[in-house]
C-alpha cells in the first residue's frame, strides 16, 4: 500500500491503516519526543498523545509538502504546548550574542547516547531552545514565537545551555577543542 492509500485510510478512520502508520513512524517521532523530553517515560507519553493528535489531525494533511515534516511539526508543536502552560521558559537577559562555544573532548569523543543523555538533563527552557535551535534548524524568531518568549531570551537560553553541556563533556573527557556550534 502506497503511503497516499495509508494516508487516505487513516483519514477514513481505518483502525488497520493507523496501526500501520504508527509502526512506520513511531521510531522515527519516538527520536523527535526523546530530544524535548525530560526523559524516556516522558517521551513515550508524549509519542502516544502525539499520536492521538495525529490521528485526529490527519484529515488535515493536503498532500502539500512533505508528510515526515508534517508529523515531526505536529509532535513538536505538541511537546512544545506542554511546557508552554509553564512560565518557565522566560528570563530576561536581552543582550546576549549568539556566540560559538568550544568544548574540550578526548580523541575518543563523546557518545550519541551520552550527548542524549546530557541535553536531556539540560533544563527545559534551555533544552527546547538548543534542540530547536541547533538540531532542528529553527532561528531565534521562529522559536520566540513558538515559545512565547522573546528572542533575546531564546539566545540567552541557548547561550546557557551550550555553557552546561560544554562543562558536562570537559569534566567527562579533556583534550581535543571542537565547536559547539550549529
Amino acid at each position: 500500500m502506497s503511503l497516499e492509500q495509508l494516508i487516505n485510510n487513516c483519514k477514513k478512520n481505518d483502525i488497520k491503516a493507523q496501526e500501520a502508520l504508527y509502526r512506520l513512524y513511531s521510531s522515527k517521532l519516538f527520536s523527535v519526543c526523546l530530544k524535548y523530553s525530560r526523559n524516556y517515560e516522558e517521551a513515550q507519553d508524549n509519542l502516544q498523545e502525539a499520536f492521538l493528535i495525529i490521528f485526529e489531525k490527519i484529515g488535515q494533511f493536503s498532500f502539500k509538502g512533505s508528510f515526515d515534516g508534517w508529523l515531526k511539526r505536529l509532535v513538536i508543536n505538541y511537546i512544545l504546548q506542554q511546557y508552554r502552560k509553564d512560565t518557565f521558559l522566560n528570563i530576561v537577559n536581552e543582550n546576549i550574542e549568539d556566540e560559538a562555544v568550544e568544548v574540550e573532548i578526548d580523541d575518543e569523543g563523546v557518545s550519541m547516547d551520552y550527548l542524549l543523555k546530557i541535553i536531556q538533563e539540560l533544563p527545559d527552557k534551555y533544552r527546547l531552545v538548543f534542540n530547536l535551535y541547533v538540531i532542528d534548524g529553527y532561528s531565534h524568531q521562529e522559536i520566540a514565537d513558538m515559545l512565547k518568549i522573546s528572542v533575546g531570551t531564546s539566545k540567552s537560553n541557548l547561550s546557557r545551555a551550550r555553557v552546561i553541556l560544554k562543562e558536562k563533556i570537559e569534566s567527562s573527557n579533556g583534550k581535543k577543542i571542537i565547536p559547539f556550534v550549529k
